[in-house]
């Protein structure tokens, strides 16, 4: 783990994503010592080998400090999401503890927060994310919407602890994430599911899918938000690259169909997408989990 000096931490979103209602976001630590092949920032500059890239913002709280500050004399308010470039939850936050002080400068300056995560290291901070539920303030738009000033949103694209172990070798297993998302609700939170990617083949069959409704339904999430496969890139470090590796590795015959589905680019083709949607509205249909983290009217 390297560390290296920013000139900011925060960033302000042109606008907010209907499904993750980012007003900003954070990313304590670049690269990612996750190292799940499909990731989206595999296709950009900053993609090549990001699991050997991974560095702490050494100077992350100061700058956050006098930035939500600014943000916050101005009325600024707005929802701030942990992370969109990395996991918030690397294995070294347990001992460094960046992405905790971030949470304490938020609470302080009274921002809601996102905490989007494919760990269960974030189970730790719920004393603080408790804090920042009950007193941050919301922009006046949501605040029309929800009371809620924290979401917790968990990723999987697996239940599958050796498939998760191929496409996600760094993550947290998907079992331990799973009893995260309990814990979440049983304390309160406002927590749900962000079921990205589904892997095509391996993830995405109808029986699949009810699988995943059930049981995150039993688990009591409040929502999840179901989305393809993308793969960016070619090179070799690549999202497209990388996945089709582990494709092979996980089932050779399988690799036919990623090609087939990938065959005009870095997007399923349309034909797929229209199944695949179908299959989700089915397996949705059967249980009362929202597909929004809120209805906004």
């Amino acid at each position: 783990m390297h560390s290296i000096q920013v000139k900011s931490i925060l960033n302000k979103t042109k606008r907010r994503d209907p499904w993750f209602l980012d007003d900003y976001t954070i990313n304590p630590y670049s690269g990612c010592s996750f190292n799940c092949t499909f990731c989206y920032i595999r296709g950009s500059k900053y993609g090549g080998h990001i699991e050997m890239k991974t560095s702490v913002k050494e100077n992350a709280v100061d700058l956050l400090d006098k930035q939500l500050g600014n943000r916050a004399k101005k009325g600024q308010y707005g929802f701030i999401v942990l992370a969109s470039a990395t996991e918030p939850y690397l294995q070294a936050e347990e001992k460094i503890g960046l992405t905790r002080k971030l949470l304490e400068v938020i609470a302080h300056h009274k921002f809601p927060v996102h905490v989007i995560t494919r760990s269960n290291l974030v189970t730790r901070d719920f004393d603080i994310l408790k804090t920042i539920d009950k007193s941050s303030t919301l922009p006046p738009d949501l605040a029309r919407e929800t009371d809620r000033k924290v979401f917790i949103t968990f990723s999987f694209s697996t239940l599958d602890d050796n498939v998760a172990s191929i496409f996600e070798p760094g993550a947290t297993d998907p079992a331990s994430r799973l009893e995260a998302l309990r814990k979440s609700i049983e304390a309160g939170f406002h927590s749900g599911v962000s079921l990205m990617p589904l892997l095509p083949a391996i993830s995405d069959s109808q029986e699949s899918l009810d699988n995943f409704y059930e049981t995150f339904s039993a688990a009591g999430a409040h929502y999840v938000l179901p989305a393809s496969l993308t793969l960016f890139g070619d090179g070799a470090s690549a999202g497209k690259t990388l996945t089709f590796r582990a494709v092979e590795k996980y089932d050779q015959e399988k690799i036919s169909t990623y090609k087939e589905v990938f065959r005009y680019g870095f997007q399923p083709d349309s034909k797929y997408i229209s199944q695949l949607n179908n299959r989700i509205r089915l397996a949705r249909a059967k249980h009362t989990l929202n597909d929004r983290i809120i209805s906004i009217t």
